[in-house]
């Protein structure tokens, strides 16, 4: 790309790309898209966005190209990479001049320059940090500013580097400019802080974006730059020098006022004297010991004693207790509870924190915490009569302690008393039993001050186990004070009911569980929405617990039921409807078919919040939980839901729909907990089915719901369901089949064994093209055993159920893999034997030795039905009529088909002249099925000494569930009732094995059956006979 003729072409598209008319900037785009690639682009790109006569934003979207080229192309490897000769040209420009005038420009610039580095530095651009540190030296105001912010850039982004040899780079840089780095750092602060004496409010700004800028490098070069930087000294003296500067500039705020625009850049830079402690901490523990004492010293001085006031700020606060907090938790510091195997390093920095955390100094830090931390304070109280549903929902769990303060003292808090608890809780008792007495409905304070000491004791709970009895203060003191219903003291009675949520699960006695469901009853009915949404917590916390017993709650179920359903209408926010929706389904999850009288409000209520949450996906989700968990509790009558039910779980799963991001998951086991609980299939459930093509496709994350909702749909009506989607479950089933795990091998195949199960006749039909590679994996000895089970289950389902079938299937594969078919079914029964181990279920084991049972006795059995297929297609075939007596599957009549009739005759004769021993020949190896089989499943009566198969069932009766148990969904009811059809379960083995033999020995005659069992080791044919007694 000639750059003379390419600069005006490029500056006229970036132009047009700039403009806010789609008709111009689409196609200006484009033509930048395929430029990407042109040698001299970038060259081109770099002298527009350096040029400061033209447009900004032109300007801006040159260095956004530029940018963008740098992460495709710079790479040598990467397609279309740049030419060496033109990234040495754009590494020279970019550093040329650091005068870019445009703030946002500069800092593009300054990142782009550091990708750069990325890849090249130091190697193959030596000169860019000599070049850096020049030119933070200059004294042009302008160029200083931006040479250091490039400067932080580049060593932001190679600390960044994780592999050793990066790494190694990177220290020896560290070394090299560090002591340059803290010369610069230092004069800019003395220059801040000389400027803000004399009042030159202009240059103390410009000084204090240096000092911040160059704070930043050295954070990065001090965490990151050195191995073991407690043996630097330069590194050292810049951490103690951290303090007097923090001490510095926290005096100097106090003449900044709020309105000055230094003030946001100071609080900047005092956090980040911070950030340095604390990441030097967290990656430097050992390194950090030195330094134990005195941060201790500051962070407690300025937090916990008058040092601090008029000059803290929230932030500082947070970021001071959390380097206490640090210090506290670091297990670094903890020694082994075998004192020996700690290390020296640990052994010294738990000897500075044992001699500053005396009992005075604890002392002061607990009750600041509780009396001045934990205090509400007036924003709050505002925001609580302004904003209600905010105020409770406002900043919890996650890692909210790191940057907001009541989250952060309730922590510092937790991990303080946690590691100091035999210090501490005499302390905070003596608290408690101050407050004994009854509090002045008048005296805000003393209410605010019981409110924070009760947080304290719900905070400390577990530690408080053995020091508090919890069941005496609920009964003496803190029922009585959820019975005050004036108005001031709402704090406490919001603060009770938290503090019994917090203890119910550490020491509440079963026996008070109805007091306290009547004291949760009254409160969700207070005047009160922050104590009614508080209440609900606490109701979920209670019925959530494991000492929960459904027999205590259900007097109290229809008023509670009633009243949060009031509830989740009275609020308006998304959030805390999710909350409220999530109590109600805990409620209905553990109370289940008892809650089926009440749910009628909800039921109604649900479509509308599901109408009204279109854009709130998160409440969707929140509906969805409901809904499974009111399926779950209304069993069969959730039918009457399916007009809500079924459009809902028809959008969730739909992958072309956009919500399904959200949904999809909650939306499966909807799905899948409608049809377990279904009474029958209807026309609309079926439809739905529509959407499991496309989740199958989508990825394996939600394969195990998609089987179960296929397995489901097969025990709910096999008939209706597989004519209606059997061919296109085979074609996924087949594309999955493909590219999957082990475990979605085994799914597929669980779903095709259920088919069998459910429809053994047309089953093998549906699924045949599936079939032939289960034979060969048999054959071929599946080294997976989990797979090779799955295999063998469905083949003896075929062979005991299907023996027509079975032939075919036999046929078929003796006319693929060119083998004669007494070879392919000797190989079959061969690995069988060999692999029954690999079968670890028992009613799969009772299954293969039914199933190879059933090839007995052998010569007029199995061998004739082969003969007898075979003929019959031979004479279809030579007659041209394909309509056979036996229904088989396409492919098998088309592998038939293939073979001419001369072939078919010859294979006639050949079968009626072969003497077929195969099954002689493998008689020993059933044998050994048999009775490893009659092992398994045969139990004996030590009084009659006989023997009973244990899993046959007779007759179907009603599941008996005990109070603990989850009841019988319809789906248990199905799989019930098909076990009684089931040969496994109805067919005793023991009889069977007894019957077969009996026909053998009658087939062959008492010499050629004798001369048969001799095959088998004597010791198998002992264990037989014993199993067979009495026959």
């Amino acid at each position: 790309m000639d750059l003379n003729s390419a600069s005006s072409i490029v500056l006229q598209v970036l132009t047009q790309a700039t403009s806010q008319d789609t008709a111009v900037l689409k196609p200006a785009e484009e033509q930048l898209k395929q430029w990407e690639t042109q040698p001299g682009f970038y060259s081109v790109l770099l002298n527009i966005f350096t040029n400061h006569t033209l447009d900004v934003n032109v300007r801006w979207l040159a260095v956004l190209y530029f940018k963008n080229g740098i992460d495709r192309y710079w790479r040598r490897v990467a397609p279309h990479a740049l030419s060496e000769e033109e990234k040495a040209t754009l590494r020279a420009g970019l550093i040329a001049n650091f005068n870019e005038p445009v703030n946002q420009i500069a800092t593009q610039i300054s990142v782009l320059i550091a990708k750069v580095a990325r890849v090249d530095c130091p190697r193959q651009w030596p000169e860019l940090i000599p070049t850096l540190v020049e030119s933070v030296k200059v004294q042009d105001d302008l160029r200083q500013h931006r040479a250091l912010l490039t400067f932080y850039h580049v060593t932001k982004t190679l600390a960044s580097k994780r592999l050793a040899a990066d790494r190694k780079l990177f220290y020896d840089l560290a070394s090299g400019i560090y002591s340059f780095a803290c010369s610069l750092w230092n004069h800019h602060t003395d220059t801040f802080l000389q400027q803000v004496c004399t009042g030159d409010e202009a240059a103390a700004t410009n000084s204090l974006e240096r000092t911040l800028l160059s704070l930043k490098v050295l954070r990065k070069l001090t965490v990151h730059g050195f191995v073991e930087p407690h043996w630097s000294v330069e590194v050292m003296g810049f951490l103690h020098a951290v303090f007097e500067r923090l001490k510095q500039f926290l005096e100097c705020s106090r003449s900044i006022r709020a309105e000055n625009v230094c003030r946001d850049r100071l609080e900047k830079t005092i956090i980040l004297f911070t950030k340095v402690l604390l990441d030097f901490l967290d990656q430097h523990p050992f390194s950090f010991t030195p330094l134990i004492q005195r941060s201790l010293e500051f962070a407690v001085s300025y937090v916990f004693t008058e040092a601090g006031e008029g000059i803290v700020f929230e932030r500082f606060i947070v970021q001071c207790m959390n380097l206490i907090k640090m210090i506290v938790k670091n297990y670094a510091y903890k020694p082994s509870k075998n004192i020996e195997d700690s290390s020296p390093e640990t052994l010294e920095a738990h000897k500075i924190k044992t001699e500053f955390f005396t009992y005075p100094t604890l002392m002061e830090i607990c009750r600041r915490l509780v009396t001045h931390y934990f205090l509400l304070t007036k924003e709050e109280l505002a925001m609580w009569e302004e904003d209600p549903e905010g105020f409770t929902v406002e900043e919890t769990g996650g890692d909210s302690w790191k940057y907001s303060l009541r989250p952060c003292t309730e922590v510092l808090f937790i991990d303080i008393f946690h590691e100091y608890n035999q210090t501490l809780t005499p302390v905070l008792l003596e608290m408690v039993h101050s407050l004994q007495a009854s509090t002045n409905m008048e005296d805000t304070s003393a209410i605010l001050i019981k409110d924070a000491v009760y947080n304290a004791v719900g905070l400390a709970a577990y530690e408080l186990f053995d020091s508090v009895d919890f069941d005496q203060w609920f009964k003496n003191q803190l029922l009585a004070e959820l019975q005050v219903s004036h108005n001031r003291y709402k704090p406490i009675r919001r603060r009770v009911i938290w503090l019994i949520g917090q203890w119910i699960s550490v020491k509440f006695k079963s026996d008070l569980r109805p007091v306290l469901y009547e004291a949760i009853r009254n409160l969700l009915q207070d005047q009160d929405l922050v104590v009614r949404i508080e209440t609900a917590t606490t109701l979920n916390l209670t019925v959530d617990d494991f000492e929960f017993r459904t027999d205590q709650f259900l007097p109290y179920l229809e008023s509670m039921f009633t009243l949060l359903f009031q509830l989740l209408q009275e609020v308006t926010q998304c959030d805390t409807k999710m909350h409220v929706l999530h109590v109600l389904s805990c409620v209905i999850e553990r109370v289940s078919m008892q809650v089926r009288p009440y749910v009628g409000c909800l039921v109604q209520y649900l479509p509308l919040l599901w109408k009204q949450s279109e854009e709130h996906n998160m409440l969707r989700c929140a509906i969805l939980t409901t809904l499974i968990h009111l399926v779950q509790g209304l069993g069969a009558d959730s039918k009457s839901l399916y007009p809500f039910l079924l459009p809902v779980i028809q959008l969730s799963t739909d992958v072309s729909q956009p919500p399904h991001v959200y949904l999809l998951e909650d939306g499966l086991e909807l799905w899948l907990v409608t049809l377990e609980n279904s009474p029958c299939l209807t026309p609309e459930l079926l439809s739905i089915f529509q959407n499991m093509s496309a989740l199958l496709e989508l990825s394996s994350e939600n394969f195990t719901n998609c089987f179960k909702i296929i397995n489901a749909y097969i025990f709910l009506s096999s008939s209706d369901f597989l004519q209606m989607y059997a061919a296109d479950l085979c074609r996924s089933f087949c594309e999955v089949l493909k590219d999957t795990t082990t475990d979605g091998q085994v799914q597929v195949l669980k779903v095709v064994e259920n088919v069998l199960k459910v429809n053994p006749v047309l089953g093998p039909q549906m699924f045949q093209p599936l079939l032939p590679s289960i034979v060969r994996g048999i054959i071929d000895g599946e080294r997976y055993p989990v797979v090779m089970s799955t295999y063998l289950g469905i083949m003896g389902r075929i062979l005991l159920q299907n023996a027509k079938f079975f032939s075919l299937l036999l046929n078929q594969m003796a006319c693929e893999l060119g083998q004669e078919l007494d070879q392919i079914l000797g190989n079959m029964i061969e690995m069988w034997v060999d692999r029954m181990d690999n079968i670890t279920q028992p009613e799969r084991r009772k299954l293969s030795a039914l199933a190879l049972l059933s090839l007995l006795p052998s010569l007029n059995s199995f061998l004739d039905e082969q003969l007898q297929i075979l003929g019959q297609n031979a004479s279809a075939l030579v007659h041209g009529n394909t309509a056979f007596t036996e229904v088989s599957p396409v492919s098998v009549v088309g592998q038939l088909l293939t073979c001419s009739s001369e072939l078919q005759n010859s294979k006639i004769t050949e079968i009626m002249n072969f003497r077929f021993s195969v099954i002689q020949d493998k008689f020993c190896g059933i044998i050994n099925i048999s009775v490893e089989g009659l092992h398994d499943v045969m139990s004996e009566d030590p009084e009659t000494e006989t023997y009973k198969d244990c899993m046959l069932m007779s007759h179907f009766e009603e599941l008996k569930v005990t109070e603990d148990e989850e009841p019988p969904t319809e789906q248990d009811k199905r799989k019930k009732i098909l076990a009684l059809k089931d040969p496994v379960h109805t067919v005793s083995l023991q009889q069977f094995v007894y019957e077969k033999l009996k026909a053998q020995q009658e087939l062959l005659g008492e010499q050629g059956f004798q001369a048969l069992m001799e095959t088998v080791d004597t010791e198998i044919v002992a264990q037989l006979q014993k199993f067979l007694q009495g026959f």
